[in-house]
């Protein structure tokens, strides 16, 4: 059995299943953390959903853009008018619901006839029961966003967990300007985190500061999507996005 971490997929199937395939996962008896932002980006989001239910050790982590289809499941009103990659969210879920092409841009967002009852059970559940974080019994934590740092890890705001960016920003800050260490409130000897696009700060490889490692590698734009052995560190990588799909949804 192996723990593997994957950074954030945004509706791009294709490259999950070469990440998936490349690392020789195995379905029943590795586990997975997925680190959020499932949704949002590419038009395959239904198919990664389904991917995902396929595993058996999934450890599903909430990201903002899941968080935002999540509120959209609950109440039929997305919080951004599916304005921040939703429109291949909108293609794959319509395409799957028989209403295919059913959307058209308002110039603030979109207008759409999906209803979160085109939503199948199982994609509600799935969403619905993400979690906010995970810390395996090695005291690694996994999180989509980061959390405030002089903060303890359990007294933050729930938001923080898929939102914040300072953690992994104060720590490149620091690490460029020479610290010997990065002072945290709760000490966890790994954190894995995805939200904060590698690409934007030139590669599509995953970046570790001291003990942070940003596996979002810029799948949800023209990177590649990350799939990493906790243990051994080697990881694999989906070929370009923009490779798969011809078209980028964002």
């Amino acid at each position: 059995m192996r723990a593997m971490v994957i950074g954030d997929i945004h509706g791009a199937y294709k490259a999950l299943e070469q990440c998936l395939e490349r690392s020789a996962f195995d379905y029943e008896h590795d586990i997975l953390i997925q680190l959020g932002d499932i949704v949002d980006g590419y038009p395959d989001a239904f198919e990664c959903v389904e991917e995902l239910l396929k595993i058996k050790n999934l450890i599903s982590i909430k990201g903002n853009h899941d968080q935002w289809f999540d509120e959209f499941i609950r109440t039929d009103f997305h919080p951004f008018y599916w304005t921040y990659g939703g429109k291949g969210t909108l293609i794959s879920y319509l395409k799957h619901a028989g209403k295919e092409g059913r959307y058209f841009a308002t110039g603030s967002g979109f207008k759409t006839s999906l209803e979160s009852s085109d939503i199948p059970e199982a994609h509600k559940d799935f969403f619905r029961n993400q979690q906010l974080y995970y810390i395996d019994d090695m005291n690694r934590c996994f999180v989509h966003g980061g959390f405030v740092r002089d903060v303890p890890f359990i007294h933050q705001a729930k938001s923080e967990y898929y939102w914040n960016r300072s953690l992994w920003s104060e720590a490149l800050e620091q690490q460029e300007h020479g610290a010997d260490a990065f002072t945290i409130a709760t000490q966890f000897s790994e954190i894995f985190i995805g939200h904060s696009p590698t690409t934007h700060w030139g590669t599509d490889k995953p970046i570790t500061a001291f003990n942070i490692t940003n596996l979002d590698t810029g799948a949800g734009h023209s990177g590649r999507l990350t799939i990493r052995d906790v243990n051994t560190k080697e990881f694999w990588q989906s070929d370009p996005v923009l490779e798969l799909y011809q078209e980028n949804f964002r």
